[in-house]
């Protein structure tokens, strides 16, 4: 299924039609590497002479979501940032206090001993998010 598909699909499910300018907020989250806040992604828009409404943004930033098109990261300075899904490689994320830069990581280990702990309990591990919040060690 191409992304196109899986957003018509996404918007009619949700009650909503699809428009070029929700692809365009796709498009643009899709295409960055970077973690970026609903305000970056619509300054990038608009920067591209894209006719989006700030509404727009974030309610298609908000349907991404919820469908797990988009992973929401909440890194403590009350600003959510976004990146998105495109396939199942699994990263956890460090993001340095002082800087505010995101490192994203995989480490087998840590994937082994919160399953561990989970079987341990009871239960499996159905999905997670790891986000360490860290410091620079001089």
């Amino acid at each position: 299924m191409n992304n196109k598909e899986s957003l018509t699909e996404v918007l009619k499910k949700e009650g909503l039609r699809y428009t070029l300018q929700r692809q365009s907020v796709w498009d643009e989250i899709k295409r960055s590497k970077k973690h970026r806040d609903a305000e970056e992604i619509y300054q990038a828009l608009r920067g591209k002479n894209i006719g989006v409404s700030r509404a727009t943004v974030y309610r298609t930033i908000d349907v991404l979501t919820k469908n797990k098109m988009v992973q929401k990261m909440d890194v403590g300075d009350g600003k959510s940032l976004y990146e998105a899904q495109l396939d199942n490689d699994h990263h956890d994320h460090m993001i340095c206090v002082d800087s505010g830069k995101i490192i994203e990581f995989f480490d087998e280990e840590l994937e082994l001993l919160q399953d561990k702990i989970a079987k341990k309990y009871g239960y499996k591990v159905v999905r997670h998010v790891h986000q360490l919040f860290v410091k620079r060690i001089i």
